[in-house]
């Protein structure tokens, strides 16, 4: 009985080989997810989808797995080293679950030989295995997007890189990514900021792909010519299987960013001018509010000195790198949150000008560092698309290192000194 059973199968799977030739049974596909609630969800998703005709099952292959519950996965992304995965799955489950989280679908169905489709098959599943799943991930040169990109190519024959390594792109990686964070001024004021002059080089079509949609965009314009020479169109359909609601849409072209940190520095170095203005005609809590805002606005970018400071120095976040933000944004306005809380509460008037006197000269060191990155950015060398964090300190720099009390005690103390250094060298 068993021996008759194992004949049977035999014969089914020799059977089906007839009727179905390697790869025959198969449909590749690309699914372009839209963006998510989520920060890491912001510029979308990407996956392959191959269905078995012969049995009727549908793959999920996603390259963009991570687990926060992963072995010192919070340590490894402060520090550089993430590491994803990929993986098949349903295909159902992950459009359910795309469909409860209101987030846009659209297939592309590729028009491959049966040959080139089982090709793609047996290279996604050597990808998944336990042994090759696992990756080190890079935002812009090795993610979800880039891989199935470099799995289109490799589909091509290497004509999809040929056609698209040295188009130029309309925008940098930096236009890139602010074309999807436009929606949270904050966030995008935040993640730019963090960002150096190394992402506002002038990038390729071909590097423009770390974006899914970018990938979907080119795959539907794009012909090649498959093994026997025929020249064809890659997608064969598209077809839209999930629609956003309410969510805000990217961009065409990014926005300036400047006019949110511009309008911001502005309106707290009005409020906060008016602490020193009320301190100014003797009113005591002029002083205790002046102080305080000095206080908090030396602890907020004093963390964020020491968080960009880590970034450039100790991780491997390359993108973060060649910085211009670390000549002004330094982890040394820490100690105006010292000076800022013993100014508001001094009683004596010598103690008041010491904290005074330290506080204006941490924020004049700022207020020379945010002019000496304007300048230098002027240079080819130093070009750093770092406009928004300048135009938000600036303000705030100025009102801190100029106001009126204790200004000309400032002034005397000071000038006179380097006036007598200056006559004594010479």
């Amino acid at each position: 009985m068993n021996k008759k059973a194992a004949l049977l199968a035999v014969l089914f799977v020799l059977a089906g080989a007839l009727v179905f030739p390697q790869g025959e049974n198969l449909t590749v596909k690309v699914a372009v997810i839209g963006p998510g609630d989520e920060l890491y969800f912001w510029w979308g998703h990407i996956a392959l989808v191959i269905e078995d005709s012969r049995t009727g099952r549908s793959y999920f292959y996603d390259y963009g797995i991570f687990d926060f519950r992963g072995d010192n996965f919070f340590y490894n992304f402060a520090m550089g080293r993430l590491w994803y995965s990929c993986g098949a799955s349903s295909s159902r489950s992950n459009y359910d679950f795309f469909r409860k989280t209101n987030r846009g679908v659209k297939i592309f169905t590729l028009d491959l030989l049966p040959e080139t489709r089982q090709k793609i098959k047996n290279f996604v599943d050597t990808n998944t295995l336990p042994e090759n799943k696992n990756y080190f991930y890079h935002h812009f040169r090795d993610n979800c997007s880039t891989r199935i990109r470099d799995i289109i190519d490799l589909a091509t024959d290497g004509q999809f890189k040929k056609q698209f390594e040295n188009e130029e792109s309309r925008f940098t990686l930096r236009q890139q990514v602010r074309r999807h964070t436009w929606f949270s001024p904050a966030a995008d004021w935040f993640l730019n900021f963090l960002m150096g002059q190394v992402i506002d080089k002038k990038i390729t079509v071909w590097e423009d792909m770390f974006l899914p949609s970018e990938v979907g965009k080119r795959i539907d314009d794009f012909y090649y010519n498959d093994i026997n020479g025929e020249l064809k169109k890659l997608v064969s359909s598209s077809e839209t299987i999930l629609i956003i609601e309410g969510r805000p849409l990217p961009l065409e072209t990014p926005r300036g960013q400047w006019p949110f940190p511009l309008i911001l520095g502005l309106v707290l170095s009005a409020i906060f001018g008016a602490f020193f203005f009320m301190q100014y005609k003797n009113i005591k809590a002029g002083r205790v509010l002046a102080g305080i805002g000095m206080s908090v606005c030396g602890l907020f970018f004093g963390l964020l000195g020491v968080m960009l400071y880590f970034l450039v120095f100790f991780s491997n976040h390359d993108y973060t790198y060649q910085n211009l933000n670390i000549i002004y944004c330094t982890p040394l306005l820490l100690v105006s949150f010292v000076f800022g809380l013993c100014y508001s509460f001094a009683r004596k008037k010598e103690k008041l000008l010491k904290y005074g006197f330290l506080s204006r000269f941490v924020w004049l060191i700022t207020l020379a560092g945010i002019i000496l990155s304007m300048l230098l950015k002027v240079l080819p060398w130093f070009y750093h698309d770092n406009f928004a964090g300048q135009i938000l300190m600036l303000p705030l720099a100025l009102v801190f290192a100029f106001q009126p009390n204790g200004l000309k005690e400032f002034c005397d103390k000071y000038c006179v000194c380097a006036k007598r250094f200056f006559i004594k060298e010479n």
